[in-house]
């Protein structure tokens, strides 16, 4: 079996860019992705607006045009799935991978259809396909659910929004205009704090003029066929209700990245380890590009601040050719 310089686990954004930098080092490479191309990205809100502006999106300076100030999900999906097409990238979608096992100077890559050599792989696995459960009774019961695409189907329903992040503000907002009765759930005592500006003020003017119910200093203690129990300040609250959406935010698959044997500090930021220089892990020939070198820590990490460790792994890469 051939074995191929560079194998990429991720075909989102960073997993393209990744793609991208080694067809310029001339690095045989292979992108797996287990869904479509930029799936998490495809699997965000129907309506979602970025906070970055175009061009914090953009990979290897290909400008990324936008209509609006602040680009669409439609438009960002548009922009990627283009340069895969233009670049003639080598990606291999809804093929998932396995398992990862070092042989010698090389890595055998098992996945739901074939088996691969490379000499070299990079994680760009996100940290969008696993929510942070709560972890109460009810939780699994089909009204739940920990993500949200189309307000249309909430409209004239009863509905639970957990969380007070960005997503579960444009939840509750876009729900609320289509005829939905939204009730947030926060544990803290205000919305959060890294809320999108220019939505912010909309969401607490909702809640002032009584649209949107809120439970502040509260959390959801019981989920069940049409109704929710809720602790409110010491109160326990029981609520009439059709859906919940637990948008409590989301994580790195921690359990795949000790399986193929990437060390993870032990605290609650989880943060696997490696070196902010080369990206590379504790595995020689192995290393972490995207939002999945940041660990629990996933409000800090994003496109535009992490697109840069396409190029610092590739250059780690051809800088070890060179002293072979």
């Amino acid at each position: 079996m051939k074995k191929i310089d560079v194998i990429i686990i991720g075909g989102g954004a960073i997993g393209i860019a990744c793609g991208i930098e080694a067809v310029k080092g001339e690095l045989s490479n292979l992108i797996i992705e287990k869904g479509c191309i930029v799936n998490s990205l495809y699997n965000f809100p129907q309506g979602m607006i970025f906070f970055s502006t175009s061009d914090k999106l953009e990979i290897d300076d290909i400008p990324f045009i936008s209509n609006n100030e602040k680009p669409l999900k439609s438009e960002a999906l548009e922009y990627y799935r283009r340069i895969t097409h233009s670049r003639k990238l080598n990606i291999n979608l809804f093929e998932e991978v396995e398992t990862i096992e070092k042989q010698d100077e090389a890595f055998r890559v098992k996945t739901t259809r074939s088996s691969y050599l490379a000499k070299n792989v990079i994680i760009a696995t996100g940290f969008y396909d696993i929510p942070n459960k709560i972890n109460i009774p009810g939780e699994n019961l089909p009204k739940v659910s920990h993500y949200y695409k189309d307000p249309h189907f909430y409209a004239h329903q009863k509905v639970i929004v957990v969380g007070s992040s960005n997503s579960a503000v444009d939840a509750a907002l876009e729900i609320y205009r289509k005829g939905g009765d939204v009730t947030m759930i926060i544990r803290d005592t205000e919305i959060g704090s890294r809320v999108k500006y220019w939505v912010k003020p909309d969401i607490i003017n909702r809640i002032m003029a009584g649209d949107i119910n809120v439970f502040f200093n509260s959390a959801l203690k019981e989920i069940k066929e049409d109704e929710v129990i809720i602790n409110s300040i010491g109160k326990t609250i029981i609520i009439k209700n059709d859906y919940v959406l637990a948008l409590t935010g989301y994580k790195p698959n921690f359990d795949f990245i000790q399986k193929i044997g990437i060390k993870i500090s032990n605290n609650d930021k989880k943060s696997p380890q490696y070196n902010n220089e080369t990206m590379e892990t504790n595995i020689k020939g192995m290393y972490l590009a995207g939002v999945v070198w940041g660990g629990m820590e996933t409000h800090k990490w994003f496109i535009e601040n992490s697109r840069i460790h396409a190029s610092l792994i590739v250059r780690n890469i051809k800088l070890k050719n060179e002293f072979k």
